[in-house]
């Protein structure tokens, strides 16, 4: 049997809900690794711990945990007796593979009664690191471990109806928003057929690349070019966008209150573009009922990007 152990950082913090919270992940992390080899996911004392039954699918399994938020990190372990001359033997031959001229030792343990060695160790810049984790009768034992995407739980915070454009900006609000836990709504508006489809092809890629996060996800294709034609031979010129945005909030809020969504999300930055200064937000805040959630809305356009 080989095995995956799992830490989280932020749920440990959060008290009573603790075991809500880490029960929420385990749960997800079943969800993210289904179709993979069978997969026991099991919460221990502070950790999680990923049972294999076949090693070779780990490339396809990282690269499932890499998306879960909830993970401080995870790492590829190898179970072995709690005995310290039954693991500091297994540890030894194991490391005779590797290549190294300084080492440190990093140890997690429960049982306070090992005995200390007195024997002085660098542990500023060794070239290899031996992480053992000890729990009770045994052991497990790693060389490498890999940051988890942080955050919260997908799931734990509820629903929020995501407005998701054709650009980078609404997608980074998303994600945000899953990363504290929240499941999203996409909802996006096309202008179809009074223009080609490539925006709702868009919005189908990127709401199939989030899904990783998510597991599932529910896409609203809304066809708008009907109501932009309307206010284009009704409305005044310099109000279009705003008016075009706050039917946008009025029909998404409607979504998001049959998918029993307690908020709705969008991409804006402050002063980004003329629709998005202070005034025009305000004008457009006034449309919904539901609170109106912008991620964004303090990050310059290359922050962004970088996160996009």
């Amino acid at each position: 049997m080989h095995y995956v152990i799992a830490h989280y950082h932020e749920l440990a913090l959060k008290g009573r809900n603790r075991p809500f919270l880490v029960d929420r992940l385990v749960r997800n992390l079943r969800e993210a690794l289904r179709g993979t080899s069978p997969c026991h996911v099991e919460s221990l004392a502070g950790r999680i711990r990923i049972s294999l039954d076949d090693p070779t699918q780990w490339s396809t399994i990282k690269t499932r945990l890499d998306a879960v938020f909830g993970l401080a990190n995870f790492a590829p372990a190898v179970h072995v007796s709690s005995d310290l001359e039954v693991m500091t033997k297994a540890i030894c031959e194991s490391v005779q593979s590797l290549s190294f001229h300084t080492f440190r030792v990093t140890t997690k343990r429960a049982d306070k009664s090992y005995p200390r060695t007195g024997a002085r160790v660098n542990l500023d810049n060794p070239e290899s690191t031996i992480y053992i984790e000890i729990m009770g009768s045994g052991a497990y034992y790693y060389y490498e471990r890999f940051p988890g995407a942080g955050g919260l739980p997908v799931g734990m915070s509820g629903k929020v109806a995501c407005l998701l454009s054709g650009g980078i900006d609404s997608p980074v609000a998303a994600y945000r928003m899953m990363k504290r836990g929240c499941r999203v709504v996409f909802v996006h508006f096309h202008g179809h057929p009074y223009v080609t489809r490539a925006s709702a092809d868009k919005a189908e890629t990127l709401a199939h690349h989030l899904t990783r996060h998510q597991y599932y996800s529910r896409l609203y294709l809304v066809p708008f070019g009907d109501i932009q034609r309307q206010i284009v031979l009704t409305g005044p010129a310099p109000l279009r966008v705003v008016l075009y945005r706050r039917l946008m909030v009025r029909i998404a809020e409607e979504i998001g209150g049959a998918n029993k969504c307690w908020a709705l999300v969008s991409g804006d930055s402050l002063g980004q573009v003329a629709s998005q200064t202070a005034g025009n937000l305000t004008v457009v805040d006034e449309a919904a009922t539901l609170p109106f959630l912008r991620p964004l809305i303090g990050m310059d356009k290359v922050e962004i990007t970088e996160q996009a």
